[in-house]
């Protein structure tokens, strides 16, 4: 048996005043965008900016059911709306960040295993990594250079492939 060690490299700001103007901005958007959250049930807004690398801004938001599985997450909303709009653009950076009233978040709010998998997908179609940027309503900021920083041992479509 060996054991082998899988670590991840994230950047923690702990302000947005540390954060470049175009990571700023995108944050902003993502924050507007919790306002549009159809959240009924978990009042959990969560909210998510797309930059496209030719500047566009795509954003999402939760989107609840009463049937849980048919809900959607913010950054699958944004990802395909922007891949519907611009099919051959590829995406630069995502933010993420989330509100509630039942409590403040104090940490960055991270994208599930859903949406993970998703921007893994979208990374490998794109061959360009997408930059993460996630936050809660305070506190530092997490920064992340590539969905393996947040999916080590993702499932590549090659898997699914025949030798």
């Amino acid at each position: 048996m060996k054991e082998k060690l899988i670590s991840i490299q994230l950047i923690e700001y702990s302000s947005t005043d540390e954060m470049s103007t175009e990571e700023k901005n995108l944050l902003a958007e993502a924050e507007k965008a919790t306002s549009s959250a159809y959240a009924p049930y978990s009042q959990f807004r969560v909210g998510a900016a797309i930059l496209l690398e030719n500047g566009e801004i795509i954003t999402g938001s939760n989107q609840e059911n009463t049937s849980y599985p048919n809900g959607i997450c913010a950054e699958r909303v944004a990802i395909h709306t922007a891949k519907n709009q611009y099919p051959d653009v590829a995406i630069k950076s995502i933010a993420v960040t989330a509100s509630t009233d039942n409590f403040e978040i104090a940490s960055p709010i991270s994208p599930c295993g859903m949406c993970r998998q998703v921007i893994a997908e979208t990374e490998n179609r794109q061959k360009n990594h997408i930059k993460i940027i996630m936050k809660g309503e305070r506190g530092p900021v997490l920064v992340a250079n590539s969905i393996e920083d947040l999916l080590p041992l993702l499932f590549h479509e090659e898997k699914l492939k025949k030798n």
